[in-house]
């Protein structure tokens, strides 16, 4: 069976621009859940989010074609290309799989809300040409020019570790030796106000496995990962990340928005893992959780790690308590944290974790990073609809 390993990383995060700023950040334990300024949060029963910088986002080039989500997926694809160090050759037939949600949204509503104030035209209908959760592939595929396969995958808080998922399996495929595959999403008022609306946000940065958690914090993020064949990797002398050993892709068909409450997919999908992984429970050393924060989520994430794992036999922490619950980019993101902490034997924190819930039978490394040695762990990604996706890496 042909091994799948990981030879490039890419991230843009609420830290900022570049892995090692983003690995700064988990590592310190600094939580980036901020006050929110990218959208006007008046009335909102939450007003923080953990948002790109605007310096950063500066930074990354102004563009009238390409919406704010384009711009922080380019320099995170850009990134993982570069670190990868492939020759223009290699592109020609590699693969792209991006998750994504809002597309370009955020500018899509500026438009609306210019032309409902102002009662006439606006300029601003260009942006409609980039509003569509496509419109990042295309426009990574052509500046990039990624000649093989391209796929926008639409799986909600999921996407960007199905999009890894995906990618891995064309490559055992034999499609194609290469695959760019991560995540991407903004901030956007629908997206806030929909949460806002259900009463997911917590109005303190997210408390994930705590007693006292009230919901979720958003986020915004860009990440991405070169995905290889390993032969061909050696072959050109790449370097390796770590290697992903297996996927599991479940679905509840349950509930719109609730998980199924026993957990039965979340299982399923963690068994999956061990399974195409050939591991056992007790090879993993380290679960970065899908751990949003909200009393519901967390509660069934530790009843299914539980039946899987049992209770307190690995080690749990949450990224999203960090850089808040990045969407579609959630799952890439928290993929690159995963490797990351394999790499530098460092599980990074679960931030404001300050009275664990008892019913969270887990070490969930409450506000400090650990040292700790481990070779394989697995990172959980669950999405509205009951989309659920366990990746396991090792070293």
């Amino acid at each position: 069976m042909t091994r799948v390993v990981v030879s490039g990383l890419g991230v843009v995060s609420p830290y900022g621009a570049g892995v090692k700023t983003f690995w700064a950040g988990l590592a310190s334990g600094e939580c980036a859940i901020r006050p929110l300024t990218v959208i006007d949060t008046a009335g909102f029963r939450s007003r923080i989010a953990a948002e790109v910088p605007a310096e950063v986002v500066g930074a990354l080039g102004a563009s009238r074609r390409r919406s704010r989500a384009d711009r922080l997926a380019l320099a995170a694809a850009r990134e993982a290309l570069a670190d990868a160090d492939l020759a223009t050759r290699d592109r020609t037939d590699m693969a792209l799989f991006v998750g994504a949600v809002g597309g370009g949204m955020l500018e899509g509503e500026g438009w609306y809300c210019e032309e409902a104030l102002r009662l006439r035209p606006s300029p601003r209908i260009r942006a409609l040409r980039s509003i569509l959760p496509a419109s990042h592939a295309e426009m990574l595929g052509w500046r990039l020019g990624l000649g093989g396969p391209r796929e926008t995958v639409i799986m909600a808080c999921a996407s960007g570790a199905a999009s890894i998922a995906f990618g891995a399996d064309l490559i055992r495929s034999g499609a194609t030796p290469l695959a760019l595959a991560g995540g991407v999403d903004a901030i956007t008022r629908i997206c806030f106000m929909g949460f806002n609306a259900l009463k997911l946000l917590d109005p303190e940065p997210c408390r994930p496995f705590d007693r006292g958690r009230r919901g979720m914090s958003i986020g915004e993020a860009a990440a991405f990962v070169v995905l290889e064949d390993s032969e061909h990797c050696r072959r050109r002398g790449g370097r390796t990340f770590g290697e992903l050993l297996g996927a599991g892709v479940t679905t509840d068909a349950h509930h719109v928005t609730a998980p199924h409450p026993e957990g039965e997919g979340m299982i399923r999908a963690m068994r999956e893992a061990l399974a195409a992984a050939g591991r056992e429970p007790g090879d993993i050393g380290y679960v970065n959780a899908h751990g949003t924060g909200t009393p519901q989520n967390d509660r069934v994430e530790a009843l299914a790690m539980t039946r899987v794992f049992g209770e307190g036999r690995v080690l749990v922490s949450s990224t999203k308590s960090l850089v808040g619950h990045t969407m579609a980019a959630a799952g890439s993101v928290e993929a690159v944290a995963t490797l990351l902490a394999l790499q530098h034997g460092l599980i990074p924190p679960t931030a404001n974790l300050i009275d664990p819930d008892p019913d969270v039978p887990f070490d969930c490394v409450a506000q400090t990073a650990r040292p700790a040695e481990v070779r394989a762990a697995l990172s959980n990604s669950f999405g509205f609809g009951g989309h659920n996706v366990s990746l396991i890496f090792g070293r």
